[in-house]
């Protein structure tokens, strides 16, 4: 079983040269997000058909059978490639695995060049430090790798493209009472959870039926709107009267 060392534009030929194999990324640090999971030092995560397969140790003793082209990413960590969802703290999620590294979840994945032994950390550093960004996966699929760019990455929040959706500011509350959501006509929402004022605080844009949100903390979440009914991280809200 043959090796390939670190994230170098040689790997990233390797890897379109064989898109139909699975990929293994060995021996990194992988923040999974997953309830029951958790973090998992030198740990390698399968990769194959779009998803996660497998994460933790000892996969790579697998991969000669699978076929799977191995990537050594000692030293590195993992964190899913869309952390918002999941720090919506408290917030149960319809898709139990969405936004996590739990086996048969979205290939979504960053990979970061340090090994950061706190979720919180690896996440911020994702976000807000693109030099320590060695490689995202979209999929499965390499959207940046060695500091280029793959393929078309999902558009940057644009303050200036924010979209508001008149019809739809308001306050926002559940059935239970539990959470309020006010959206604003600036394009701010504000969150008040089991009477905690101001729980979470940021921005918001609407496309179609869709809502995204940037919380003020860095992390992002999104929401969706069916008639007059707000469906958001487990929760169906309906709007206040006036």
């Amino acid at each position: 079983m043959a090796t390939i060392h670190g994230f170098t534009d040689s790997v990233l030929s390797a890897l379109r040269a064989a898109a139909d194999r699975p990929l293994l990324l060995n021996g990194a640090t992988v923040h999974t997000f997953d309830p029951l999971i958790g973090t998992m030092r030198r740990a390698d995560v399968l990769v194959g058909s779009g998803l996660v397969v497998g994460v933790g140790p000892g996969i790579v003793n697998a991969a000669e059978d699978d076929g799977a082209l191995v990537v050594d990413a000692t030293g590195t960590t993992l964190v899913p490639g869309r952390p918002a969802l999941v720090a919506e703290l408290g917030g149960a999620r319809q898709d139990e695995r969405a936004g996590t590294l739990a086996p048969g979840a979205d290939a979504d994945l960053v990979v970061v060049d340090r090994d950061e032994a706190e979720p919180a950390a690896a996440v911020r550093t994702a976000l807000t430090r693109p030099d320590h960004v060695l490689a995202a996966l979209r999929g499965g699929s390499p959207v940046t790798w060695a500091g280029h760019v793959v393929s078309e990455p999902v558009p940057a929040w644009d303050p200036d493209a924010m979209v508001v959706d008149a019809q739809r500011v308001g306050v926002w509350t559940d059935t239970e009472g539990f959470l309020h959501q006010e959206l604003t006509v600036d394009g701010r929402y504000d969150e008040t959870r089991g009477g905690r004022a101001h729980a979470f605080q940021g921005r918001y844009r609407v496309d179609g039926d869709r809502i995204d949100y940037l919380d003020d903390l860095g992390f992002w979440s999104f929401g969706r709107f069916d008639g007059e009914t707000l469906h958001h991280a487990g929760y169906t809200m309906h709007r206040k009267d006036d």
